[in-house]
């Protein structure tokens, strides 16, 4: 009885050990006290034998089992659990999250905090957190703060702060109600200041860098701020005032309190129209120990600030150059968008012009349920973003949650990292927008959604070949001067209507008798010439309506035109000066009729445009080009529908290949150009799918073998 008694109580012991290994394990104990759970467990399973001597005997095989099996037993409560599998890492660029105060309240419970860090990291690498300590009136406190520091630390992940100078209750910068819409610090308020001196002074205290949302602006009209504006433009008083509460009320204190902090400014995406809010791209740059770019452009139809889809890359590029090595990448979000590929659109659009980070606003926006949306037209097709894949990179993490945004950005992000370590350095035609100017706002968006690469400089871009020059460059005093010397020196130089419009008093007829007549005119068919004579049918549209840009017969030549009723109206027009060429490029009334130009339009005024260019497309509207240094190019398409495109390649006899597959792709034809003016070129045809990206590589031609 005694020997049945032992086995029995052997293997009662074991099992206990066992079944408890095994509820432990299953019911995901993951939190500080979980070893000590496990001793409690184990010590109540002894002392509750009935029989003494059983009990004598269990506990005396357990003090023999105890040390091996409760390693066991650690090893199973800490080992990673199948939903918590790490997402695969991106190694071409960095992946951040943002994490406003609202969130970080929440993180006072460490469950919510460990589950939900384990829901995210499962579906997406992330290298960064910024950890935000005030927005709209809402401060974490400094316990909070080092609490949550504490945990990413020991996850071996990146912190920073941020701070939202967004105003609510007594910080507000308006006695009256929003109404929904964004209400700013009143900058001119010596309480609201010292407010915003103590939110830098906290935030300096637990970190060691800071990101500015972006609501670092002044909006507000207070009768304080009216007395301090004066005879000044609102313009011109808000940049003052806001380098002035840079320098005083953030850097400043945040300094004295951490010597070694750096603050970023993080710029939004309404670049066109920052002045009017005291955002200054000339001095904050210099001010700040670098910026970041807001590259979520959302959709384009929906949305209030309607941005084109080409933004998200332009914009990169564009503050690259006003900062050059101090932007530290782009910032998407997930809202208003109508279908999940315009999510991953502005992922890829940000690492192609080669971001060094995307940050991921916000944390608890990751955790939703990702919305597929209306992609129906395109769901059955083979895209560069299929539910399929996303599935299955779901699946692959073992999680145990629905498929969210972190999922989507995991899965999108992957699709575009193995691309990016092959492109150089992004290229294009060289832009300028001058410091502080408006005028055919976002035109450059535009320009890149029909096709034609762009690379915005905040200065003339002296050494450009080909330069861009949109009604923006009107607020240089000196930009006829600046057309006239690059024509001279054998450079071409392309101006809109806009632009001519704005100048034609200015100088400009001492380079082509050319002007805007002010009349608007409805053209709906399209032709296109070298030179005298009939032209080529382009196509035929509804009516667009087009400014009237009149020329002298035989001093310039419309070389691509509509017509209306029969009258002529140049889309391009095209006058030698000097050494250079002049083009004057007219833009619909409404920019989004670029978009309902024939394809056939397009393409011509594109080979006039980029005719020196590396490389070009024939596509229709919506697909894009983004072109590098190395030879390596990108087409994307942001239609609904497959494309057939032409891609065209400076010089004879060469191949492309796809980077994605390493195929070798044959030239469609070579030859002689098109007209007298367009150099010799290779072509090849390619399908694209909707909402999707192709990336390609110039290859030397080979006379046998294939890769």
């Amino acid at each position: 009885m005694g020997s049945w008694f032992l086995i029995s109580s052997q293997n009662h012991s074991l099992n206990v050990l066992l079944e408890g290994a095994a509820a432990i394990y299953l019911l995901r104990i993951r939190c500080a006290t979980r070893k000590v759970f496990l001793f409690s467990w184990i010590h109540a399973h002894a002392s509750t034998q009935e029989n003494p001597n059983v009990a004598l005997r269990s506990r005396f095989l357990l003090s023999c089992l105890f040390l091996p099996l409760t390693a066991l037993l650690v090893a199973l409560v800490s080992a990673p659990l199948s939903e918590a599998t790490p997402a695969p890492a991106h190694d071409q660029f960095r992946v951040a999250v943002y994490i406003p105060v609202g969130v970080v309240e929440k993180m006072k419970d460490p469950a919510y905090l460990e589950k939900s860090w384990e829901d995210i990291t499962s579906q997406v690498k992330v290298d960064k957190v910024y950890i935000e300590t005030y927005r709209s009136g809402t401060f974490a406190d400094d316990a909070l703060l080092e609490t949550v520091k504490s945990f990413f630390v020991r996850h071996g992940v990146e912190v920073a702060g941020g701070i939202a100078y967004v105003g609510a209750g007594d910080t507000a910068g308006s006695d009256q109600q929003s109404d929904g819409q964004f209400v700013s610090f009143s900058y001119t308020d010596p309480k609201q200041r010292g407010y915003v001196k103590r939110v830098a002074e906290v935030t300096a205290r637990h970190f060691d860098e800071i990101m500015l949302d972006d609501f670092f602006f002044n909006n507000t009209k207070r009768d304080s701020d009216i007395a301090a504006k004066g005879n000044q433009t609102w313009d011109a008083f808000r940049l003052k005032l806001m380098d002035e509460v840079s320098r005083d009320l953030v850097l400043g204190p945040a300094r004295a309190v951490n010597p070694k902090v750096k603050v970023i400014i993080k710029f939004p995406n309404w670049y066109e129209h920052f002045q009017a809010n005291g955002y200054d791209l000339d001095k904050e740059p210099k001010i700040f120990d670098g910026i970041y770019t807001g590259t979520e452009t959302r959709d384009p139809v929906i949305t209030d600030q309607h941005l084109q889809q080409y933004e998200s890359y332009q914009i990169v590029r564009y503050f690259d150059n006003i900062s050059p090595g101090r932007n530290g990448g782009g910032w998407v979000d997930v809202y208003d968008t109508r279908y999940i590929d315009r999510y991953a659109e502005q992922l890829w659009d940000t690492m192609l012009a080669k971001a060094p980070q995307i940050l991921l606003f916000q944390y608890s926006d990751l955790l939703r349920p990702a919305e597929i949306g209306a992609r129906d037209a395109w769901s059955s097709l083979a895209t560069t973003f299929t539910t399929a894949e996303l599935e299955k990179w779901h699946a692959d993490s073992a999680s145990s949650g629905p498929i969210s945004y972190a999922t989507a950005a995991g899965y999108s992000l992957s699709k575009v990292n193995a691309i990016v370590a092959k492109l150089g350095t992004p290229i294009g035609i060289a832009g300028y927008k001058p410091y502080q100017s408006t005028g055919e706002d976002f035109l450059h968006n535009y320009l890149g959604m029909i096709g034609i690469p762009i690379d915005l400089y905040p200065e003339f871009p002296t050494g450009a070949h080909t330069v861009l020059l949109t009604e923006q460059a009107k607020f240089d005093p000196a930009i006829v001067a600046k057309i006239k010397t690059h024509l001279e020196k054998g450079n071409n130089v392309i101006i809109t209507s806009g632009l001519l419009k704005a100048i034609q008093d200015k100088g400009i007829q001492q380079i082509a008798d050319i002007h805007a007549t002010g009349n608007v005119l409805r053209v709906n068919e399209y032709w296109g010439s070298s030179g005298a004579g009939a032209g080529a049918d382009l196509g035929k549209t509804d009516s667009i309506l087009i400014p009237e840009i009149a020329f002298l017969t035989n001093d310039a030549w419309p070389v691509v035109r509509g017509t209306a009723n029969g009258r002529g109206a140049p889309l391009l027009l095209m006058d030698h000066y000097s050494k250079g060429i002049l083009f004057v490029l007219t833009i619909p009334e409404n920019a989004n009729d670029l978009y309902a130009l024939p394809q056939a339009v397009l393409t011509s005024i594109k080979r006039y445009l980029l005719n020196d260019f590396p490389v070009s497309i024939d596509a229709p509207s919506k697909v894009a080009l983004f072109a590098y240094d190395n030879q390596a190019f990108v087409v994307e398409s942001y239609l609904d529908a497959p494309a057939t495109v032409t891609v065209s390649i400076s010089g004879i006899g060469t191949q492309l290949r796809d980077l994605t597959n390493g195929k070798l792709i044959d030239a469609k034809s070579a030859g002689n150009p098109r007209n007298m003016h367009r150099a010799k070129r290779t072509e090849f045809q390619i399908e694209i799918a909707p909402h999707s990206f192709t990336a390609l590589q110039l290859s030397p031609k080979r006379n046998e073998g294939r890769d």
